[in-house]
This record gives structure tokens, sequence and C-alpha cells, in this order.
């Protein structure tokens, strides 16, 4: 991806989280399970406050050089599961790793584009972004921890 201006990464960018934001309302919509309509509706929220951190940062940039850059816990634990596609009914756990995976991928694409850039302003843009995915993923792996102690592994 060539990138020519950090108002081209921000749109990229808020693309990304509104397809993020539709596919766990979508979700929501064929779920049948209240407890899996509600947790797919938080998912699309969460997605939906990323939407608007970087419409604020698009209409002051200079949120960018404040932006604090910090170093986000990774349990990996994504890392050693598989990318699952949505069935009706898929249990907690399965959605769990289908939100990390997505995470997972979003910090890839954004690690990876700051590791590609010369431009420093962009290399500070993708790594915010990089972070940001970062501690949606850790939420999820925190919650995909939880959910297997609760069940006694």
């Amino acid at each position: 991806m060539n990138f020519k201006s950090i108002d081209e990464v921000l749109d990229f960018a808020i693309d990304k989280e509104k397809e993020a934001v539709t596919f766990y309302n979508e979700l929501s919509k064929k779920e049948s399970i209240a407890a899996l309509v509600k947790t797919f509706k938080e998912l699309a929220q969460e997605e939906a406050k990323h939407v608007k951190l970087l419409t604020n940062i698009s209409k002051n940039q200079k949120g960018i050089d404040s932006y604090e850059l910090k170093k986000v816990t990774d349990l990996k634990i994504s890392d050693y599961l598989v990318e699952t596609e949505y069935t009706e009914g898929m249990p907690m756990q399965d959605i769990l790793v289908l939100a990390m995976k997505r995470e997972e991928m979003a910090v890839k694409l954004y690690t990876n584009l700051a590791m590609g850039s010369v431009d420093d302003e962009f290399v500070k843009l993708f790594k915010l972004l990089a972070q940001e995915e970062a501690k949606h993923k850790l939420t999820f792996e925190r919650l995909y921890d939880d959910d297997l102690a609760g069940q006694g592994n």
C-alpha cells in the first residue's frame, strides 16, 4: 500500500474500523442467543470507539504527536489458535478466537506498514494504530483466558 498523506492513512484506518463495526453488528443480527448478541454489540461498540478516535485525530493531527506510544502486553494466545469463520450458535470461546484473530491481523498490518514506511509521521501513525489494535487483542485474549479458567482449563 502506498499512502501519499496522513489523511489517506487515516481514511484507510477509519474504513477498516467501520468494516469491523459492520461485521460485529451483522453478527449480532444473525445470532439468537442473547449473550452472544450482547457480546457482538459490545465488540461493535469497541470498534466504533476506534472510529471516533481516528476521526478526532484526522480533525486534529497534532494528536498524533501528543499520542504516547506504550508497550502493550501480548499474551500471544492468538498465535496458537487457528482462524475460524463465524457460524450461528458458535460457542463464546470460538467467538473470542474470531475477534482475537481479526485484531491480530490488524496489528500485523499496521506494524508492517510502520516498518515499511520511511516517513516519520507515517511511522508514528502506524504505530499508534497498531497499539490501539493490540489493546483490543489483549482484551479478547484476557476474556478468552478467563473463559478457559472458568471451565477448569
